[in-house]
């Protein structure tokens, strides 16, 4: 789930929010971990005690509400999925001074490769932990050579001089929206972490996905913070690869291209694995041969990307439906939770019921001022 949350739009919103909005950046991360543990251990928990894939939760509470969600859910992986696919080949631009394409397919051949092998699950398991470990240390070093002022962050972090609502959605929907959402959870039904006993692991594995997501974010905002404190003209075209350059030189910018690479090929993976995820539930055939489905999922959008590059209207179309979605889902969720036909005996927390009905209504009150603004 954390690997699938740290893509390229992910260390790129990062950035650009902490040159916005400077040390009160971290306010706005604070509140957005507190909503993403809220929603995760919300569909979780649901998730894992019902033994129930999200799409056939919806179905058992509205027939046929499984269908259309999946069918948002697999649209916006495949189109967020050229996104990832663009990501890794720059990263290895950066790295290794490949053409963007054909950094591009070695990354997609990477991510198939995964589940080329026969046990698959536990080879992605195991690639995302190595990248994710890669990211972090990669971006501590950055953050540590940027000299960001910890002090003022930490002030700001609780008493902002500026706030900004949009970029706390934004996180929110960064981190937890579309297939993310799900990723970490359908992971565990195919585990075979389900029924009441597993709820507390669910939970706690909910808390350490945000976790390790959330740690990233923060030492990137330091590390951005640092360069931006120093007056240093963050590139608009490429602000996460400036900030490492600025940071640490040339050998910043090769860093860069680590971090690129890896948060855009994991993304690949955690999208394409938790897209078809939807899928499998209703066609035997997928179930049946879920890698094949999976690594033609990955060839499909690696061909768009080399055939019309980064299709833009197709991300921005796909991002005003993942704002649509995380309400949707996590009301279906919430419903679900109170079902004893779908969960047993499992009775859920208030508080958590609660934290998810303000979140459903702050998202949808967001996305719907974002499509307005879209149509006017």
């Amino acid at each position: 789930m954390a690997t699938s949350a740290i893509g390229p739009g992910f260390l790129t919103q990062t950035t650009v929010f902490t040159q916005q909005l400077g040390a009160s950046f971290g306010f706005v991360i604070i509140v957005s971990v507190v909503i993403d543990i809220a929603v995760q251990l919300n569909v979780w928990r649901v998730i894992v005690v019902s033994r129930k894939r999200a799409q056939d939760i919806a179905n058992a509470l509205l027939p046929g509400l499984g269908g259309l969600i999946s069918a948002l859910i697999v649209f916006g992986g495949f189109a967020f999925n050229i996104g990832n696919v663009a990501g890794a080949g720059l990263g290895l631009h950066s790295l290794l001074d490949l053409p963007v394409v054909t950094g591009a397919l070695i990354s997609a051949a990477v991510a198939i490769g995964i589940f080329l092998v026969k046990e698959a699950g536990r080879a992605m398991d195991r690639f995302t932990q190595i990248m994710a470990f890669a990211i972090i240390v990669s971006i501590l070093y950055i953050a540590f050579s940027s000299s960001p002022p910890v002090g003022e962050a930490a002030l700001r972090t609780f008493v902002p001089i500026e706030l900004d609502w949009i970029a706390i959605i934004t996180l929110v929907g960064g981190t937890v929206g579309g297939y993310i959402t799900f990723s970490g959870g359908h992971r565990l039904l195919d585990a075979g972490v389900q029924g009441p006993d597993a709820v507390s692991k669910a939970s706690r594995s909910a808390v350490m996905g945000i976790s390790v997501a959330s740690l990233v974010r923060v030492v990137l905002f330091l590390a951005a913070l640092g360069v931006v404190t120093q007056g240093l003209v963050i590139d608009e075209g490429n602000p996460t690869g400036s900030v490492f350059q600025l940071a640490a030189g040339q050998f910043g910018y090769r860093l860069f291209g680590v971090v690129m690479f890896a948060a855009g090929v994991t993304s690949i993976v955690g999208s394409a694995y938790t897209s078809i995820s939807f899928v499998k539930s209703f066609i035997k055939r997928i179930r049946d041969h879920e890698s094949v489905v999976i690594i033609l999922f990955i060839l499909i959008s690696t061909t768009v990307f080399v055939v019309l590059g980064n299709p833009v209207q197709l991300l921005v179309i796909a991002g005003t439906l993942n704002g649509f979605i995380l309400p949707v889902t996590l009301t279906v969720i919430l419903f679900a939770a109170y079902k004893s036909r779908i969960v047993g005996a499992y009775k859920h927390p208030l508080w958590l019921t609660v934290f998810g009905a303000l979140v459903v209504a702050a998202m949808l009150y967001m996305s719907v001022a974002t499509l307005l603004n879209v149509a006017m």
